[in-house]
């Protein structure tokens, strides 16, 4: 696969309820062809938020924003913009970060967490001295990340997300 200079083309997720702000690090393939959020059908990141808060499995775009709005929750993710292979978080590079202090200074957003390690590092890296906000890792809810089933990783987001 040949590197791709890409630009995130969606808007995060969130409004003046939101308490928690939750970072990947970049849309997947699918995600940008889906132009939401976790679009790959193996990402089990839905199943975790419905399973989290007791609501149904979302469907459509808007079926996941009313859960994750209705959950107080925010989605964005720490790269605007990047020279990537595929979906291949490891082959990220030439990034160029969202704006994630602008967010916090409109939001009520008082936790951030990382969905994965890529997540938490390229927010260190980029972002953290902007916000003075500190972020906590989460399990990836990728399927690239096998040692994790389902069920451990509800009870691992559950440690942390208290909705």
């Amino acid at each position: 696969m040949e590197y791709k200079n890409i630009c995130h083309t969606f808007e995060p997720v969130w409004d003046e309820h939101s308490r928690i702000l939750i970072l990947g690090t970049f849309p997947s393939v699918k995600s940008r062809e889906n132009q939401f959020y976790y679009g790959h059908p193996q990402n089990r990141f839905w199943k975790v938020i419905a399973g989290i808060t007791g609501r149904p499995l979302p469907e459509t775009i808007e079926e996941k924003k009313a859960l994750l709005l209705a959950s107080r929750i925010a989605v964005w993710d720490v790269i605007a913009s990047c020279t990537i292979t595929g979906s291949s978080d490891s082959s990220i590079r030439d990034v160029t970060v969202n704006d994630i202090r602008a967010l916090l200074e409109k939001s009520n957003i008082c936790y951030i967490y990382g969905n994965g390690a890529k997540a938490c590092e390229l927010y260190d890296r980029y972002v953290r001295e902007q916000t003075g906000v500190d972020i906590v890792k989460l399990p990836s809810t990728s399927p690239a990340n096998a040692v994790f089933r389902l069920d451990r990783l509800l009870q691992e987001w559950r440690k942390f997300l208290q909705i």
